[in-house]
């Protein structure tokens, strides 16, 4: 267990994900309706969700969540320890997001206008401001899903995860499951580097 972290709660609609999350020691002590399970649904209302849960059946609220999404299974707990270490000390934000920075600007990037000619990302540049070299344009980090902390007043008062006040957490490349190739990209990742997560299950057997 991170210190900091009293309970691992996984949220599932499923039964069978439930099991599978005992069986590594997590809680679920609650099925999320199937309502709020849909592909349309967002985090928002899962969150929304197990803070009432745990308002009504627990008598407190706690006061922040560490949100581990699933579809970012490669973690490090130092990292997140780090992350959790780095929110406590800017009292000022009102939730923090992990995101590496982009290899390359999507300031940089063209949509495709309804005239079918090339628009740039940003309003009024010009084909040639685009062009410039990289260098040239602020960095931009993309959220990961590594670690995601969420303050639960902010959820409370702004009906929002992060609220204005959302402090970047600047971590590694995360590598995201999106489709089947991902999980072959994601056990080549294993096998090359290794994780501290699966070291921890092989070494206590679970």
């Amino acid at each position: 267990m991170i210190p900091n972290i009293s309970d691992v709660i996984v949220s599932t609609d499923s039964h069978e994900y439930a099991k599978i999350a005992n069986k590594y020691g997590a809680k679920t002590p609650f099925l999320r309706p199937k309502s709020i399970s849909k592909d349309s649904s967002t985090d928002l209302e899962m969150v929304e969700h197990f803070l009432n849960w745990y308002k009504q059946n627990m008598n407190e609220i706690p006061h922040q969540i560490i949100h581990l999404r699933p579809t970012t299974p490669l973690r490090d707990p130092k990292i997140i320890k780090e992350a959790i270490h780095y929110i406590n000390q800017n009292g000022n934000s009102t939730s923090l997001r992990s995101g590496h920075k982009a290899s390359e600007s999507p300031l940089k990037w063209f949509m495709k206008g309804k005239n079918g000619f090339f628009k740039p990302m940003i309003s009024g540049a010009t084909s040639d401001e685009i062009n410039r070299p990289r260098q040239d344009f602020p960095d931009v980090f993309i959220p990961n899903g590594y670690v995601d902390i969420i303050k639960s007043d902010t959820v409370f008062k702004t009906k929002s995860l992060h609220g204005k006040n959302m402090l970047v957490f600047e971590s590694s490349r995360a590598y995201e499951i999106d489709n089947n190739d991902d999980f072959s990209y994601l056990e080549y990742e294993l096998k090359k580097k290794g994780s501290p997560i699966i070291d921890f299950i092989k070494s206590s057997k679970i």
